[in-house]
């Protein structure tokens, strides 16, 4: 039995990592999850699956969990703050820990998973963007990417040398304004931007998606987990999401990977890997899907997947900037405080006021972030009397 860990049990890929676990009771016992605020949820998944430890984020949210936990007379140790979270990835007895945390908050305990030799299935995207060239340097740990993109590269490649790799072809569904007009950008609201046509996922990725920086930070992640340059990382649309990415070898061969649009197939493989299980869910019906289209991207209406190449390409400080830039742009339209065709702006004048550098270690990444963040927040100010 492997003992797992979930950051982020609240959120989608948490739900879903815990439906296998329902399935698998015998293959898995939950030794911890983590929540930031859904204290609601987490106190429900507390009560089924009987963690030993949980981490609230939130500590005020914490006070009001330990208070609820004592008065139904719940076991379960509580750990806080982002202190808690890396107290929770370094139990000895952790086997797996799923990070499926939104944005920057995943980095510090991924490094630490993988300082401490552990196996990390990785849902948190940021953490490779961020802090990739150190994570990259690592001799100890594992990651097993659960991003569905990056899954089907890490199945196309087993097997294979990477040096025989020609390109990574990262596809994308286009979001919910592949086939809107770009003059009509301006009118696109935050209830637009979270209607994605094919995943369901948490606000800040669904934004991500419908400006396309979702798959620009996937881009990067691609280059730190499988070490190919930036020259041989290639976005395709492909708006009906069955194909998740490619691989074209130095012959001419293209392996790909397909499969239904169900994070549980990436998440259980990341968990059973090396070895594959029977999920029990439903099956790709290659009929019902045909025809499949690919499409180049526009970077003119996507100018955020341009910013993430950029920066890949920069390297050094640009990607952390990039990152930190988007979250607090992404978070300011979905409080409305600007509009959507203002966050690739906000990006690209925080990436100019930033001054590049090189990172050399965990403390450059965390200040790195929070200038990048002041910078972005100040930026942010200009355009809230516009909306």
């Amino acid at each position: 039995m492997k003992n797992i860990i979930i950051l982020g049990s609240t959120g989608s890929i948490g739900k879903n990592a815990l439906d296998i676990i329902r399935k698998f009771k015998e293959e898995f016992n939950l030794l911890g999850i983590s929540a930031n605020k859904n204290i609601g949820l987490l106190l429900e998944q507390v009560e089924e699956f009987k963690p030993k430890f949980t981490c609230v984020v939130s500590e005020r949210e914490g006070k009001i969990f330990k208070d609820i936990t004592a008065e139904r007379g719940l076991s379960t140790k509580l750990l806080l703050g982002e202190k808690g979270l890396l107290d929770l990835v370094s139990i000895d007895q952790v086997d797996i820990v799923l990070v499926a945390i939104v944005g920057f908050a995943g980095f510090l305990p991924t490094y630490k998973a993988l300082k401490m030799g552990k196996r990390v299935a990785l849902a948190n995207k940021e953490s490779l963007v961020s802090g990739g060239e150190l994570i990259s340097k690592l001799k100890s740990g594992e990651i097993i990417p659960v991003d569905s993109e990056h899954s089907a590269i890490f199945q196309c490649l087993r097997g294979e040398s990477i040096e025989k790799v020609e390109r990574l072809i990262l596809t994308a569904s286009g979001g919910p304004f592949f086939r809107k007009g770009v003059e009509k950008f301006g009118e696109i609201t935050v209830n637009d931007a979270l209607n994605h046509p094919k995943w369901n996922m948490g606000a800040k990725i669904t934004v991500d998606s419908s400006t396309m920086m979702n798959k620009g930070l996937e881009v990067i992640e691609a280059h730190y987990l499988f070490g190919v340059s930036p020259e041989k990382i290639d976005v395709v649309i492909h708006p009906q999401s069955v194909v998740h990415s490619m691989v074209e070898f130095v012959d001419g061969s293209i392996i790909s990977q397909l499969g239904i649009t169900d994070m549980k197939i990436p998440i259980g493989y990341a968990l059973f890997y090396p070895e594959r299980e029977t999920l029990g869910f439903t099956r790709l019906d290659l009929f019902e899907v045909s025809p499949l289209e690919f499409f180049p991207p526009d970077f003119g209406k996507f100018p955020c997947l341009k910013l993430a190449f950029d920066s890949l390409k920069e390297g050094g400080t640009s990607p952390i900037v990039l990152n930190s830039a988007n979250e607090v742009a992404v978070e300011s339209f979905l409080k409305e405080e600007i509009g959507f065709m203002d966050i690739p702006i906000v990006i690209e004048e925080t990436l100019n006021k930033f001054e590049k550098g090189e990172v050399r270690s965990v403390d450059d990444i965390v200040y790195v972030h929070r200038m990048a963040e002041k910078i972005s927040m100040d930026i942010v100010q200009k355009f809230r009397k516009r909306v």
